[in-house]
């Protein structure tokens, strides 16, 4: 149990963190530094409204507490680098997670109710946590600024069927499809516990039968998924790859995943490029990394956490081609690489291994109890726009925290990167444990990407919400702002949906660029005619995200604002109206193509105009169709010692 003692301790740890945090340098592009305390290992974190950071943890025995147990769940700011507990109440151990279109987040599944060493409780007589089976489970929250609102575990609103590592995603009308899992867990699944299953929240009847995760065993935990613009969902899991039409339960399988396992417990990184107006809002998904185990190499009889990761790079546009894509591979070998979206649509490849598998468990070979080796602490840029070739950044940063089985990492509004956790282990592992490599981690970390300390862009009048199409709105940018008027070109307003991270995932994670023209002025100031979200909702979900204007590659501080009505439901569709052409820039082509709505026109204008319009016309992008899928288908250390 965890005593008053060790509730003081913590709270000694926590004022020297703060003496520590208040003597930090500032930052300085391209580096990464430790800034805190979790207080719980961030199995799970997600950034909320409220600009906070909430982390999930499995049950185990954290020295922080609340209730009278153990905490699992905390709620850390990133302003000040300090945590509170809050009160979990299910084991809430490898849940999936995603926020509905009214902004309340769930987190869903779990396991068994379990005890010292994670052993699962079976009888009364077995000592345990004071946690709940969370199998079944569904957790809700409502974040807030006052520090006051915690998880709801209401059983009312619990499945009908268990899953463990299940994924979830938000649909077109704001709730939310969950899929597959399995029954009790285990290193991989197996046909006696599978959930080859899905259903919705709020729930829409019991659940259906999805063939995919019947054909995919063992490594089918976890099923990565998309919604497509065309209303489609991509699966991929193991080496199976389908299109799956969810309004008709119709399935359309896809050729095997090329060269590795994606999946749990191959744990690739894995994203969709950025949908931008240059691209049509077109779907690519990409898949780095991951390992190259066959079907009957899923047993512990050898030495997994020898084996080396796999480097390979695949991607597919399942809208236009069911094609695989052979892409330019990783420098190194990675599992469990989080691939982290900035505001100017690069994305950060941070943490991982090179050996061995995620998960853990009680082998000969096991390092410590981690199925995972050889930690990489490097750091690189992926920029999909680049050639093939250049597409990799060198080493930009290194960690200096080993970041295994159970990590986890987000964007922050400021433009810089959270990464935390890691636990390769069934329970609370203090550092200096004999055996164990990998104990439990509760340091946070901040990487500073190269724009961080760069003057940064105030614009002004940043909507709350967006609807889908209708009439664009006006951001208004200072000479300051805009540095010259040929940055313009490289100017552009973009969504950033920052996930629920668990697992090398972000689950929801997403990057869409709205359109955009601009007048600029003789005082070198500028205005953005900047379009409402696409007339679509496949494209970007409604629900929360984050809008940044970036000016040549320099972003905004992250705004947040409600795609969508903010209410479950269907979406209002409009016509977008059509933008004015630019003004008075440089005659360059803007960075999103080169249509009669984004060309330049020289000449300037004296000062800034209102230009909210009025009128309505057909949008240049975002009417996804299904014609090209048809046609293809036919602690700081210190922490650690605080337990006696």
């Amino acid at each position: 149990m965890v005593t008053s003692r060790t509730t003081r301790r913590i709270a000694s740890a926590l004022l020297i963190t703060s003496f520590h945090l208040s003597t930090l340098a500032a930052p300085a592009d391209n580096t990464i530094e430790i800034v805190g305390l979790s207080g719980v290992s961030a199995q799970q974190l997600f950034l909320g409204q409220s600009n906070k950071v909430y982390i999930v943890d499995k049950t185990e025995n954290n020295p922080a507490s609340i209730g009278g147990h153990p905490a699992w769940a905390t709620e850390y700011d990133p302003a000040t680098n300090t945590f509170r507990t809050m009160d979990v109440k299910t084991n809430s151990f490898c849940a999936g997670g995603n926020v509905l279109g009214n902004g309340t987040w769930i987190n869903v599944g779990g396991n068994q109710a379990v005890g010292p060493g994670g052993l699962n409780v079976n009888s009364k007589d077995q000592v345990s946590y004071d946690d709940g089976d969370g199998g079944k489970a569904l957790r809700s929250l409502n974040v807030c600024t006052d520090a006051k609102c915690d998880w709801t575990d209401d059983g009312s609103n619990y499945m009908t069927t268990r899953r463990w590592y299940p994924t979830l995603e938000t649909l077109q009308d704001g709730t939310i499809i969950i899929i597959g899992g399995c029954d009790w867990g285990g290193y991989v699944n197996d046909i006696g516990q599978n959930n080859p299953t899905y259903e919705f929240y709020p729930s829409r009847g019991g659940p259906v039968g999805l063939n995919i995760l019947t054909t995919t065993l063992p490594a089918n935990l976890f099923p990565l998924i998309w919604l497509l613009p065309s209303g489609n969902i991509f699966i991929q899991t193991n080496l199976g790859t389908e299109i799956f039409d969810y309004v008709n339960n119709v399935e359309y399988p896809l050729a095997n995943i090329p060269h590795a396992v994606r999946t749990y417990p191959g744990s690739a990184a894995t994203a969709m490029m950025p949908l931008t107006p240059a691209n049509n809002y077109t779907a690519t998904i990409m898949f780095c990394g991951g390992t190259d185990l066959q079907p009957d190499q899923w047993v512990t009889t050898w030495n997994i956490a020898a084996y080396p990761a796999d480097s390979t790079c695949v991607s597919m546009t399942p809208d236009v081609s069911t094609t695989w894509v052979d892409e330019e591979p990783l420098p190194e070998g990675r599992v469990m690489g989080n691939w982290i979206f900035l505001p100017d649509g690069r994305l950060v490849l941070i943490n991982g291994i090179g050996k061995g598998t995620a998960g853990y468990g009680n082998t000969s070979w096991a390092i410590g109890q981690s199925f995972g080796d050889d930690p990489i602490h490097s750091i690189r840029y992926f920029d999909y726009t680049l050639p093939v070739g250049q597409r990799f950044s060198g080493i930009v940063a290194n960690s200096t925290v080993d970041r295994m089985y159970h990590s986890s990492a987000t964007l922050l509004p400021d433009g810089s990167v959270l990464s935390s956790g890691s636990n390769p282990n069934a329970d609370y592992v203090p550092a200096g444990t004999p055996g164990y490599k990998y104990p439990s981690e509760y340091r946070v970390e901040r990487f500073y990407p190269d724009y961080y300390t760069a003057t940064r862009p105030k614009p002004t009048g940043l909507p709350g919400q967006l609807g889908y199409g209708g009439n664009y709105f006006d951001l208004q940018l200072s000479s300051t702002d805009v540095g010259k008027i040929s940055n313009l070109d490289n100017t552009k307003v973009v969504l950033v949906r920052t996930g629920f991270s668990t697992h090398a995932m972000n689950m929801g994670q997403r990057h869409v660029q709205l359109n955009m023209t601009f007048d600029a002025y003789s005082n070198g100031s500028a205005t953005l005619h900047v379009s409402q979200a696409p007339p679509n909702a496949a494209i970007m979900a409604p629900g929360p995200c984050l809008i940044f204007v970036v000016v040549n590659g320099v972003p905004s501080t992250g705004s947040w604002l409600t795609v969508g009505s903010g209410e479950l439901g269907a979406q209002t569709i409009k016509a977008a109206q059509a933008l004015p052409p630019s003004t008075g820039g440089d005659g360059g082509a803007w960075n999103s193509g080169s249509g009669p709505a984004t060309q330049t026109v020289s000449g300037s204008k004296s000062s800034a105009t209102s230009k909210s319009g009025s009128g309505s016309g057909s949008s240049p992008a975002g009417r996804a169709t299904l014609s090209g899928f048809a046609a293809a288908v036919g602690g700081l250390v210190a922490l650690a010692s605080l337990v006696l």
